[in-house]
This record gives C-alpha cells, structure tokens and sequence, in this order.
C-alpha cells in the first residue's frame, strides 16, 4: 500500500494530492519490522551489531546501487548537460545515504527552488531509513542492558526508551515545520517518530492485540485504512507536513499492524491475497526504480508524460523490480557460506566509494567544460564584439545572425553574480544583516532587493570601475524591503523580512549614500492576500517606502524588473540544452509578471524617485529570446546571467547618471 501511494501520486498527483503519506506509511512498517526482530533476538554484542546492520546492507544496498549506477549513466547520457552537475552530487549523496541532507540543505536555498528534481531525490527517504538503522540497535542494546542492570522488564523498558524518543521527536517535528517548513520535510530528527511509532506497535502489540475482541480488530483495522486513505486524497503540497499533520497516516498505519487482525472482514486479511503479496515482496525494488524513469523518460523521448508514458513506466518499473528482486536482492541477502561479516562491509565500501568516483568523474566533466567556456568567454570580451549580448539589439539589424550560446548552457546555470560567491545574502528566516562592498571610488551607491537586485550587480561593478563608484549592497533571498508585511511559511519569517525591510531604511535614508538603486520581484503576496489581490496592496507597501527615501532626501533609482519567463520555462539553460532558441523563447505578455514597485514608483511622481525601464534589451519585435546577441538572458527562470547583466551596463549607465545629478525622472 505505501508504494502504491507513493507511485500513484508520482505519475497521478492530481489523482491522489496526498500520496506523499505513502512515504510515512512505509516508515512506520519499516519501524515495526525491524523492532520485532531486535526484541526477538535483542543484540548484545559488537558482534550482534555488526551482524544486524550486515543483514541491512546485504538485504538494501544491492538493489540501491545498481540502481544509482544504472541512473548516473542514463542520466549523461539523456540529461541536458545543465543537470549533470546537480545529478552527480546527488548520487554521491544517496550512495552515501545523506541525500535527506544534502536536500534538506537545498531545500531553504531560494536559487535550488528553480531546480528540475533529480532522478535520485526519492533516496532521501531511504536515507533516513538508514540512519535509523545504524542507531536504532543501539537503543535497543541500550534498554536491555539497563533492564538487566536495574532488574527491570526489558521490553517494558525499551518500550518507554522508544516512547521518549518518539516524543522527542515528534516535538522536533512540529516545531521545525512551523519554523523551517522546507528543511524540516527531509531531515531525520523530524522523522524519527513515526519509524519509533513502528517500534512501539512492536512492543506494545504482542500484548495488546490478544486482549482485544475481534471485532474491535477488525474496527481498529479499518479505522487506520480510513486514516491513511483520507490522509491520501486531501492532504496536498499545502499541507504543513510531517509536523502534526503526519499523526493521520502514521497512527492509521499503527492501527493497521497494531490488532493483527487475520479475520476475513480485516484489511490485513485482504491485503494478503497473492498478488498483493507478490506486490509487497518487490516493493522495494518498485520504490527504488519508479522515480528515475519518471525523470528521465521524457528526456528520451523528448516529449511530457502523458497516459501512455505513465503506463509504459509502470510496466517497465514491475519488469524491473521483477528482475532486480529475482537476480538481486535474492542472490545477495545470504550471508557469506563463511559466516566472515568482512565481504559484506567490503562491498559496501566498494559501492559507495566507486559511485562517489563516478560521480566525482562527471563533476570533473562539468567543471572542465566551465572553465573551457569561461575562457573562451574572456578572450571574446577582450576582442571587443560590437554585437555582444545587449550590443545585438542596440545595433537593430547591423549584426548578423550568431547561433552561438555564451555560456553555454552548463556554464549559464551558475553564471550569477559575485553577491552568490561572497554571501551577501541574507536568506531566511532573513536575521542576517550581510553587507558587501564593491569598488573604492567617490560616489556611494546602494543596492537594495531581493534577487532580482542582486542580478543586476555585475553591471554597476562595471560602472564603478569606470566611473569611480562604490556599490555597497542591501540584499535578501525572497524577501522584499517594504513597508507591506509579506506572507512567509512561518509568522516569524514574515516579521523577520519587515524587520529586514526597516533596518535596510534605516542604513540607506537621508545622505548615508548618493544614490540608492533598488529592484524587486514580487515572489510573495502581502500578509493576508492572495495572489489575484495582492497587486494593490503590494504598491501601497512599496509606495509608503519609497516615499520615507524621498522625504529624507535620498535619491533613488527604480529599475523595473525584466521580462519574467518563469510563467512557462523553469529553467532557460535547461531548455536550451534540450531545445532550441526559438522554443525557449516567449513575448513581453507570455513573460508578464507584476512589478508592484515600479508601479509606486509610476504614481509617486517625485522629484527624487527615479525609474528605468530595461525591456527593450530583453524583447524586440514581439518577441522575448532566450539568447540575445549570443548571450544566454537568464540562468534559471527569472535572474539575468551576469555576463548579459554586463553587457547593459552601457545603457544603464544614463539613468543612473540622472539619477545621481538629480535631473527631473522621466518615463
């Protein structure tokens, strides 16, 4: 059943909005499984631990990596080179059985949000099962040794071992959903309560199930079946999870296992039928096999998934796990005939250490193919091309066509500014208070945003070389200085980022620089709004701010934010390493996206508020490129590569001399 959720919501999510539970689901029985064995035959030796995690490894990490092997070749050779670098270094950490954290730790990156998923990425709750693995034995070990030691039941005194832990972390859970919702979905301290819910149902059932009448089995049966189907098909990507929302799932599955039920009305007497059964037994191989076909198909046939897709994923998964449990997880999950634990450890360090190497091969490839196109990069820069990047569309039809991609479309991924490299960031629950300074010159200048003022960095640190300035940056992921309180996951972001948004008015208002320059997309309504009536509310926030700037005397610069392709494109180097230009390109409608502060900027009309519209380097003719004279626009799905940034300095350059000799705004 958890598999089939899992599947089913994959393939279908709009079929099943909630299968994401199939996950929790899957813990809890892994939790029982493992239980009951180490209370039947509790270790209490090094030897005894050697031994269980042994009989782990023969018995999960064959089939593991095969799998990651199979993927990390179909990948290359599949994938856009755009992906193989994220790709790789999810291998190594699901070969490693970290990938839970190295997810976790993406996952509060803003950036990594615009990420295709990975055809590994279902591993990290695999890693988290591992973990588990290596620890749960010790408490086990733990709680007979005390029991021993004090006279006490042992199992009686696990079982309270296991409840504290559950508690522990079941609190851990709900606190980091409601303060670190991102990080919190992957990360083990979050989850190991529902695999010691498991546990417990191991401890507690020997003694419970016989004391309870038939059909309060059979009830308690159907009544977690309900739980787990409910959870199933209302639960969505809104839902706050795990958290408390998860106790729905995960006691629905307890009380599944907890009656032990065999009646002829019980779910665990029609779960038995053979092909279900048969379904069980190569659950694991489904679960390891679904995901990276679900990635990487359509990069083989070069189309989006539709019916037909799905079902030839489907049976090619069964076919797979057939042939993975038959040929693999069988053959490997006897001991050695010796009864020497060492083959078994030696294979593991051997898998993991060669797909760390393969991995490590092709970032190596990646990093090699970035630093060739850097290169050529800097000696075209140093030939002068006249028709480079924004040069191309400044010169009308003076400049041939080039079906060149500077960068390519790799090295365009992670062609950010230096604000990326030097951390002047300050990303959620937005505390931090970074402060970057650019140049030496005479004339201070801020820049003030989010993101999407960051992007513009690599072309005021041409300016300043040229025109003795110095830029000292205010930057924040995500959030934007406003005087509107913005809706974040969490009550504490959103008065983290107002907070953020004070503290920037005040280092910046009055004389502390000659100019502020400030630019913003709009990535989260206003505090109680949605996203069809946001728009006012968000001018009114940003009007009130720019006016504090202007009122203190400070002169400021508004740059509207450029075309957004995010509406249809994730990713324009991911596209451009599967298409070609024209099918990753868009028009200034398909690529709207509202610019709440450009409009206050409109309205305010003040002597000391200026504005700057860029769109005509980004879109021409009605039509949006993907690449302008030769230059990747985007590397993801709204920030400006910096080497196109580059390229505008020379038409930003006016305005922001304007700006600063306080001639009257115009536009």
């Amino acid at each position: 059943m958890a598999v089939s959720l899992v599947v089913i919501f994959h393939l279908w999510p709009g079929a099943l909005t909630g299968g994401f539970v199939g996950v929790d689901v899957f813990f809890v029985i892994s939790g029982y499984l493992i239980t009951a064995h180490l209370v039947a035959n509790p270790p209490r030796t090094v030897r005894d631990l050697a031994s269980f995690w042994g009989r782990r490894i023969r018995r999960l990490l064959p089939a593991a990596f095969l799998v990651l092997l199979v993927t990390a070749v179909a990948a290359r050779i599949l994938a856009p080179s755009t992906q193989w670098a994220a790709i790789a270094r999810e291998i190594i950490a699901s070969a490693l059985y970290v990938e839970n954290w190295a997810l976790a730790s993406a996952s509060v990156d803003y950036l990594a949000a615009e990420n295709a998923p990975t055809p590994s990425q279902h591993f990290w709750s695999l890693s988290v099962e591992e973990q588990f693995y290596l620890f749960w034995p010790l408490v086990i070990l733990a709680g007979f040794w005390l029991a021993r030691k004090w006279g006490a039941n042992a199992t009686v005194l696990t079982g309270f071992v296991m409840l504290g832990l559950a508690a522990v972390s079941l609190a851990v859970s709900v606190h980091t959903t409601a303060s670190e919702p991102a990080s919190a979905y992957f990360i083990t301290p979050a989850r190991i309560w529902e695999l010691a819910v498991g546990g417990l149902v191991a401890v507690i059932g020997p003694w419970a199930a016989p004391r309870l009448a038939g059909p309060v089995r059979i009830l308690l049966a159907w009544t977690g079946i309900a739980g787990i189907l409910l959870a199933g098909f209302t639960y969505d990507g809104a839902t706050p999870f795990p958290g408390y929302t998860a106790l729905l799932p995960v006691l629905g599955t307890a009380l599944v296992i907890l009656p032990a039920a065999q009646d002829r009305l019980s779910p665990t007497h029609l779960l038995r039928a053979k092909p279900l059964q048969w379904l069980g037994d190569v659950s694991y191989s489904v679960y390891l096999w679904h995901w990276p076909l679900i990635m990487l198909l359509p990069y083989a046939t070069g189309g989006e998934r539709g019916w037909l897709e799905n079902a030839v994923i489907v049976v090619l998964t069964v076919v797979l796990a057939w042939l993975t449990k038959t040929c693999v997880e069988d053959k490997f999950r006897s001991a050695h005939p010796s009864g020497r634990l060492t083959p078994t450890y030696r294979f593991a360090a051997a898998g993991m250490i060669a797909l760390t190497v393969l991995g490590s091969a092709q970032l190596g490839e990646v990093h090699y193919r970035q630093q060739m196109a850097g290169e050529q990069l800097e000696e075209l820069k140093k030939g002068g091309d006249g028709c480079l990047g924004a040069a191309a569309i400044a010169s009308g039809d003076e400049c041939p066509p080039d079906n060149r991609m500077i960068p390519e479309p790799a090295v365009a991924k992670n062609d950010r500014s230096d604000a990326y490299r030097d951390n002047c960031w300050s990303n959620e629950p937005f505390t931090e208070r970074p402060v970057c300074t650019y140049g030496n010159g005479d004339i201070e200048i801020a820049l003030v945003g989010n993101s999407h003022a960051g992007h513009w960095l690599p072309a005021l640190q041409v300016l300043a070389e040229r025109h003795n300035w110095t830029i000292t940056t205010f930057l924040v992921s995500r959030c934007n200085p406003t005087d509107a309180q913005l809706e974040f996951d969490t009550d504490e972001m959103t008065e983290n980022c107002h907070a953020y948004g004070e503290w920037v008015m005040e280092q910046t208002k009055g004389k502390a620089f000659d100019l502020v320059i400030t630019s913003e997309r709009q990535s989260v309504p206003v505090h109680g709004t949605s996203w069809e009536t946001t728009e006012a509310p968000a001018v009114e926030g940003y009007k009130s701010y720019l006016k504090q700037w202007a009122d203190a005397g400070t002169k400021v610069l508004v740059i509207k934010d450029p075309p957004y392709p995010g509406n249809e494109i994730s990713s324009i180097p991911d596209c451009l390493a599967a298409k070609d230009v024209d099918s990753c390109s868009g028009t200034p409608e398909s690529w709207h996206w509202m610019d709440p502060l450009d409009q206050a900027a409109r309205e305010l009309a003040h002597p000391h508020i200026h504005r700057t519209d860029m769109d005509e380097y980004f879109c021409t003719d009605g039509v949006c490129p993907a690449v302008v004279g030769s230059v990747v626009t985007y590397f993801d799905g709204s920030h400006i590569t910096a080497t196109y940034a580059r390229t505008l300095a020379p038409y930003l350059q006016e305005p922001i001399e304007k700006a600063l000799a306080g001639q009257p705004p115009t536009g």
